[in-house]
């Protein structure tokens, strides 16, 4: 699930950015970077610990309990290196990311501000969620995906005036309205 999530949050939140990519600004970039860069490292995380890790418990026990420790902090005996300085890295990542690309696109106002301030503080709220017991955890991804499939929704369904007539090249007016050269 992790992973279509991810593939499709991508595919979102560009479409998205490219609607917008001038009147966002570097704002606007910086959060999607980040989101984005969110979106493509924890599918790896997830697909490790849901293929690969069952695998590795029963051959490699201490292994498989010390990587379990990156997501709690508490990798015990085993050094993860850059792993672990990673996931760390992931939580205001994923803060930064959505709200300043919220704030790009609420200030841009091309899509719903509505859909933008969701988006945004969704990832702020998320901090509340940790308070919560672990089960409940997950949802606090929640109000940012709202506020992502709501800004999808805004760009499908955004109204654009018919395109203008092309006007006549200057050369074109040059030759007259015969054509002829």
């Amino acid at each position: 699930m992790t992973i279509a999530v991810s593939f499709f949050g991508l595919l979102g939140i560009t479409g998205i950015y490219a609607r917008q990519v001038e009147e966002a600004g570097w704002l606007g970039l910086a959060g999607f970077l980040l989101f984005s860069l969110w979106l493509v490292l924890v599918p790896g995380f997830t697909f490790f610990e849901a293929l690969i890790l069952p695998l590795l418990a029963v051959e490699a026990p201490t292994f498989a309990a010390g990587f379990l420790g990156i997501f709690t902090g508490s990798a015990g005996g085993t050094n993860f290196g850059t792993l672990a300085t990673i996931w760390t890295l992931l939580g205001p990542i994923y803060i930064l990311g959505p709200l300043l690309f919220g704030i790009a696109t609420f200030r841009a106002g091309i899509l719903s501000r509505w859909a933008a301030g969701v988006f945004g503080l969704g990832s702020v709220s998320s901090v509340a969620f940790a308070l919560l017991p672990p089960d409940l955890e997950p949802l606090a991804t929640a109000p940012v995906g709202v506020g992502l499939a709501w800004l999808g929704y805004a760009l499908l369904t955004e109204r654009r005036g018919p395109a203008s007539e092309p006007q006549p090249s200057s050369a074109m007016a040059q030759r007259g309205e015969s054509g002829a050269p």
